[in-house]
């Protein structure tokens, strides 16, 4: 190894320089002091340097040095990798599968053809039963007493249920198909209802009850202290006062929703009237009837104005 010999002021300059020279490090540099040097008298007169010799205690390996050493052993431990892995191959022994059995075809066996072909012969032969019958109705003409009678049955047992004592009569009219039922008690304006809508409920339940199983059908209608005629007078009373206002004002007017009878009962009241119109608009339960002035009359009032 190469020893160099170093002068400088103090012994840490003389060792930066030592390591300066010999491009090392201060773990690897070993010097020895040869002369300690003196500062002299005021650091001028008389001051004689340091001086040391200097050597590397071992080479360092450079970089590229250790870059080969690393993938020179990368590749070592690669190489004994590959013959570990192909040992291993070597060492296992190769199985073979066992080859698949052959299935053999088994012949078809004719006795099953030959029965269906039987069974074909014979459903040909056999006579045919399941022919359509002719659709019979369940629904068998009734006297009109067997109406009266259905209607009381199921108007007692309801007002049974409710604790109601209600009188009940009921007559079928054979040539409109009409059967006419009326009720008498205490508190008949609990079936009434508002505007009949309670009675109107009571008249579908029976309707749908007789008519259950009747050949045809059966209208039924359902009163009680006389309502349905103060009804009808209070309806035609109100047509004719509507058709009055929209005379008047030439505006169309619309009623409040109504249940079919009750629509009818205002078309029929004013069906004969030249200068308005009824028609009916929207869908149940809010149907109701509009009452309008007639084009006519309208276009005719307008040219007098």
């Amino acid at each position: 190894m190469n020893t160099i010999t170093v002068c400088a002021k103090t012994l840490d300059e003389a060792i930066t320089k030592a390591l300066i020279e010999l491009g090392t490090t201060s773990d690897n540099l070993d010097y020895t002091v040869i002369d300690e040097g003196s500062a002299g008298f005021l650091g001028i007169i008389g001051a004689k340097p340091v001086k040391i010799s200097a050597k590397k205690k071992r080479e360092l390996d450079t970089l590229d040095d250790f870059l080969d050493k690393d993938q020179e052993a990368k590749k070592q431990q690669e190489a004994a990798k590959r013959e570990a892995k192909a040992a291993q191959k070597a060492a296992k022994p190769v199985e073979k599968k066992p080859a698949k059995p052959v299935r053999e075809n088994k012949p078809v066996k004719e006795e099953k053809v030959y029965k269906e072909e039987k069974v074909v012969k014979e459903e040909k032969a056999a006579p045919v039963e399941n022919q359509e019958k002719p659709v019979v109705s369940s629904k068998k003409s009734v006297d009109g007493t067997v109406y009266e009678e259905t209607a009381k049955k199921f108007l007692v047992q309801m007002f049974a249920a409710m604790n109601m004592e209600v009188e009940i009569t009921a007559s079928y009219h054979e040539g409109d198909k009409e059967l006419y039922v009326d009720m008498s008690g205490a508190d008949m304006g609990i079936l009434i209802g508002k505007r009949g809508q309670t009675l109107d409920s009571l008249q579908y339940l029976v309707s749908l009850v007789v008519n259950k199983d009747c050949d045809g059908y059966v209208r039924v209608k359902l009163d009680t202290e006389n309502y349905r005629a103060r009804r009808k007078d209070t309806l035609e009373t109100l047509a004719k006062n509507i058709a009055y206002k929209v005379k008047r004002t030439r505006r169309s007017v619309s009623l409040e929703p109504m249940n079919p009878y009750e629509r009818r009962i205002i078309h029929s009241a004013l069906q004969n009237d030249k200068f308005v119109i009824t028609r009916s608009e929207g869908e149940e339960p809010f149907r109701h009837v509009v009452v309008s002035l007639k084009r006519e009359n309208r276009e005719n009032r307008d040219k007098n104005n």
